[in-house]
């Protein structure tokens, strides 16, 4: 009997595992959930390293953003394989147009999240695709 093989999860997949597993370890931080949100981080840096639409280029955070991720048990995988994928996250239509067309064009990118605590967080990605930088929208 031939076994099928499964189809290959979406990376929305693996960001919803990864944020029911650190819902699950906020609400019981036991050595099993710490173990199973270190696999989610694995697995979120694997895909990371993926093809998407775009190049990140050399990632960096501002420590404002990396205090906030901290808080809402995030990491930063979570936003910038949304950003890659071109899931902009809470933009208005005009400014995801606007990406749109910087794909195209060469131009700065920009993605808006929100964290599990309601805190807002951007993404940004430079014209040349040299630099992702995570920041709070009063560091930019």
């Amino acid at each position: 009997m031939e076994r099928s093989e499964r189809p290959t999860p979406d990376y929305t997949t693996f960001l919803e595992a990864y944020d029911r597993s650190a819902r699950q370890f906020r609400d019981d931080p036991s050595p099993a959930n710490l173990a199973l949100l270190q696999t989610g981080e694995e697995i979120l840096i694997r895909e990371l390293l993926t093809p998407g639409r775009f190049e990140l280029g050399q990632m960096v955070a501002t420590p404002g953003a990396m205090e906030t991720m901290e808080r809402g048990l995030h990491i930063p995988p979570e936003f910038l394989l949304r950003h890659k994928r071109g899931d902009w996250g809470e933009l208005d239509d005009d400014d995801k147009h606007a990406n749109e067309d910087a794909l195209l064009h060469g131009s700065r990118l920009l993605s808006a999240y929100h964290t599990r605590l309601g805190e807002k967080l951007w993404v940004t990605t430079e014209w040349d695709r040299s630099v992702t930088t995570l920041l709070l929208p009063d560091e930019y």
